[in-house]
């Protein structure tokens, strides 16, 4: 296969957002479609962000707008179900030692930062768009949209989430799996005093966590086994996050006060999944969540995403063709890398479920995360 100038980009949230500034930098042609008219930008309440998710955002350029707008802290804790803290570990700089370890900060304000970086690019945006039909060629994708309108590609990047249209319209059959877990997650004022991550383990819910996202704010999560969603009113969605949180004491105390409003809180369950062999179909790759998605116990969904992004950025605008040997590279590069973090996000989960309380979550976490400060 040839080059083609013009590279599709579907999905506009981290993965979808990062490779079109990484790719508009290079002078490559991008649009970016996404489903959503409002471009997900006021969608969730927090996310953690480590070290090698802080190494990309610094190579888009956005490094700055996200340390003035976030909270670094450098540990995290593990108390007990009343608060009492067991013992504080020092975090892995994954992103190397001139980054902080941990940034928590608020998911708007970071999409919000993505979105304008895309903007400043150049890339063509359309919102409100999907693509409707995919038809390769040796040369390219002919893509026909939702409104009517035709587009011809030399490739097609589905950064399209963990339900991608795009992987089964390409006739991938993966498909995300529930681990058994959920996580009720809102945003609240920061307690004097919370400076960084505390887990609790046991009590009502599995785990009982919180991060700080601002100089005043942070997101507070309960995880709990799966329930059918179907059978919990949004309207009782506070009521049901207040019902499990009000059980933990420490910081939680001050927490549970604030989660009142059921608009504020997201429930959600844990998927997994890990497309193996390649991740992709001719001239149409997956990336992010559409390629793998783990459970958010080791906090590296993000991450995952955005190293995705500068690695295919780095292929594509390395002067080879964009063929299938380029295409099955980047897989091999990132199977290495994403299959240890998916296995142990769910093995951390999955002993929580066993009920498994000499588990060694932290030396996990250590050995999961340490290979993770080398480039991706």
């Amino acid at each position: 296969m040839s080059n083609t100038s013009r590279v599709l980009v579907v999905g506009g949230g981290a993965a979808g957002n990062a490779v079109t500034i990484l790719l508009r930098r290079a002078g490559v042609e991008v649009d970016l479609i996404e489903a959503r008219d409002d471009w997900n930008a006021a969608a969730g309440s927090g996310i953690t962000l480590q070290g090698n998710a802080l190494r990309v955002l610094r190579e888009l350029g956005v490094w700055e707008q996200v340390e003035a707008s976030g909270f670094a802290f450098e540990s995290f804790g593990v108390t007990t179900p009343d608060g009492t803290l067991l013992f504080a570990h020092d975090d892995i700089r994954t992103g190397g030692d001139d980054l902080p370890a941990t940034v928590g900060m608020q998911r708007p304000r970071l999409q919000q930062i993505l979105i304008d970086a895309v903007r400043a690019s150049g890339a063509g945006v359309r919102l409100g768009t999907t693509a409707e039909t995919l038809e390769q060629d040796a040369e390219g994708v002919s893509v026909r949209f939702s409104d009517g309108t035709e587009g011809r590609y030399g490739l097609v990047i589905a950064a399209d989430g963990l339900g991608s249209a795009t992987r089964a319209a390409i006739g991938i059959t993966d498909k995300p799996e529930p681990t058994g877990m959920a996580i009720w997650r809102a945003p609240a004022p920061r307690p004097e005093g919370l400076v960084r991550t505390d887990l609790a383990y046991g009590g009502p819910a599995y785990i009982a966590g919180y991060c700080p996202t601002s100089e005043t704010t942070i997101y507070a999560y309960v995880v709990e086994a799966c329930r059918d969603r179907a059978l919990i009113a949004p309207a009782t969605y506070a009521d049901e996050m207040r019902r499990l949180a009000r059980s933990y004491g420490g910081h939680w105390t001050e927490i549970t006060e604030h989660i009142t409003d059921p608009a504020k809180v997201n429930y959600t369950w844990f998927d997994r999944l890990l497309v193996e062999g390649s991740w992709h179909r001719g001239r149409v790759v997956l990336i992010g969540d559409a390629a793998h998605c783990c459970p958010p116990t080791l906090a590296q969904g993000a991450a995952l995403s955005l190293e995705d992004a500068s690695v295919l950025a780095e292929l594509l605008t390395g002067g080879r063709d964009w063929d299938d040997a380029l295409l099955q590279e980047f897989y091999e590069r990132r199977i290495r890398r994403v299959r240890p973090v998916v296995e142990a996000s769910v093995q951390v989960g999955q002993w929580q479920l066993d009920g498994v309380r000499d588990a060694d979550v932290p030396g996990l976490i250590a050995r999961t995360l340490t290979p993770l400060r080398e480039l991706p």
